[in-house]
């Protein structure tokens, strides 16, 4: 496994991070953001490895403010690069990062109310990011 650079490591903190984020956003609100929040910091707290090392570590990734389709056009493409990262210099985590994400989204939608229609939708474009080769 290779040591991964800290432009990297700040990829796949923007996948992670932002995944979440694309899916509290989708559905907003203040005590749905504070809850939603709880839920994605405790999977990835629980997160095992170099990618509990990299999400635990340096700094949190700026994103876009402005718009949804904005946070997708940075988000979505830095979730495909993490994986190819991942598969290309630990081979062994990126199935581990990919189960993060997706459960940090899930865990997050879940956590007020129920998954809406459009957290649904952006989980679904999550899991396509993550799926597609880079």
């Amino acid at each position: 496994m290779e040591r991964l650079t800290e432009d990297e490591q700040l990829t796949l903190r923007t996948g992670a991070f932002g995944a979440v984020f694309l899916v509290s956003n989708a559905d907003p609100g203040v005590f749905a953001m504070v809850r939603e929040s709880f839920a994605a910091s405790g999977v990835m707290s629980g997160a095992s490895g170099l990618v509990k090392e990299v999400l635990a570590n340096g700094p949190l990734p700026r994103l876009p403010r402005d718009s949804t389709l904005e946070v997708e056009s940075v988000v979505l493409p830095a979730l495909g690069r993490a994986m190819a990262i991942l598969r290309d210099k630990a081979p062994g985590e990126a199935q581990n990062y990919r189960s993060v994400v997706l459960t940090a989204a899930d865990e997050v939608a879940r956590a007020h109310k129920g998954v809406s229609p459009a957290e649904a939708e952006a989980i679904d474009r999550i899991r396509q990011a993550l799926a597609a080769p880079a």
